[in-house]
């Protein structure tokens, strides 16, 4: 064997060993903390830290023995980190600077700062060998990335940039996301300079016919509060994007699901895609506007079961084990904290690659 030859296998050798001291930050619910159980790494969460008490009620709740920190992320130092031993950073920072909702207002955004503050301290944690990173598409064309790439090249990090979805990993969901990672002492033995818009070595044409279907997910004995409303039926239905059991996708979901109408998730009808078609196809039809044939449109498009995916479902789109939400969390609440989390599955394989490669 040469010289070489030898030192990737104990290099190899060495990372597959190696037990994780996590520090996960900005961590929400825990989705970091369930994709690192998910790749079966050796090693622990040593602090989870967020400034939302309702997410860390959850994450405290499904991980008791785990150090749950309300924290202001700025407030973190390099001393913290060295004292808590952390060799593995993953974070997922606010978004919202980077979507047309937040205004795009990138490092402007005062929700930057805990991203800007990481960035001058990355560099100072010599403990820290591996920094997985998750935020929205659009982040890669952001000064805010130009930050974090600039702070992983000073610490000497070896990286390598994604925008995956989980639809990509046989996911019957859609979430478009940008992930970094990126690891000190080993570099990558994929092509760097470029990125990735699917896992290397992996066809970027997804196996559809393993996709997984929307009955997969669904919880039985559904209660009738989940229904749509009438009158979101009457004036929205339109514009909603709705799924049948038979289909492998549904759209992203976000923290605004059933609160607004329109790009916040997709409903879902127990009805074949052909039913619910011939169902709308009378509906157009009626096109009279007087109080008997409104009626008539209500009763033909309560006919169709509309109604909104469950939290539990939703989790399960996004990959979530059969985790619990504490008894005081309210529906709202659910909805809300899955908005703002991750994909447990593409994360998890992330994680993978990030510590096998």
């Amino acid at each position: 064997m040469s010289i070489s030859c030898f030192e990737t296998c104990k290099q190899q050798i060495e990372l597959t060993a190696m037990e994780y001291n996590v520090l996960e930050l900005f961590s929400g619910i825990g989705g970091m903390h369930f994709a690192f159980k998910y790749a079966q790494l050796k090693g622990e969460v040593v602090a989870a830290m967020d400034v939302n008490t309702v997410a860390n009620a959850v994450y405290a709740h499904n991980y008791k023995t785990t150090n749950v920190k309300t924290r202001n992320i700025q407030s973190i130092s390099e001393k913290e980190v060295r004292k808590l031993n952390a060799n593995m950073l993953l974070m997922s920072p606010p978004c919202q600077p980077h979507t047309r909702q937040g205004l795009q207002r990138d490092t402007e955004d005062k929700r930057s700062c805990a991203l800007t503050h990481l960035c001058e301290l990355i560099p100072q944690c010599e403990t820290l060998k591996y920094v997985l990173m998750e935020n929205v598409k659009g982040f890669e064309t952001s000064q805010a990335r130009k930050q974090f790439i600039e702070a992983l090249e000073n610490a000497n990090f070896n990286w390598r940039e994604f925008i995956l979805t989980p639809s990509q990993f046989n996911v019957p969901n859609t979430r478009h996301r940008y992930y970094c990672i990126a690891r000190r002492d080993k570099d990558f033995d994929f092509e760097a300079g470029k990125i990735w818009d699917h896992m290397p070595g992996v066809s970027s044409s997804c196996a559809l016919e393993t996709m997984c279907t929307i009955s997969s997910i669904l919880e039985p004995n559904v209660p009738s509060e989940a229904l749509v409303p009438d009158d979101v039926l009457t004036k929205r239905v339109l514009v909603m994007d709705i799924v049948h059991p038979e289909q492998s996708k549904s759209m992203c979901f976000t923290k605004g699901y059933t609160h607004y109408t329109e790009g916040t998730g997709s409903a879902f009808s127990p009805l074949s895609k052909q039913q619910a078609h011939n169902i709308f196809e009378v509906v157009r039809e009626l096109d009279k506007d007087d109080e008997a044939v409104r009626v008539q449109r209500l009763e033909l498009l309560r006919q169709i079961k509309l109604r909104y995916f469950t939290a539990r479902e939703v989790a399960r789109l996004m990959s979530f084990p059969e985790f619990e939400f504490p008894a005081e969390t309210t529906n709202r609440q659910k909805y809300r904290l899955l908005g703002n989390s991750i994909n447990v599955r593409v994360v998890g394989e992330l994680l993978k690659l990030l510590t096998t490669t």
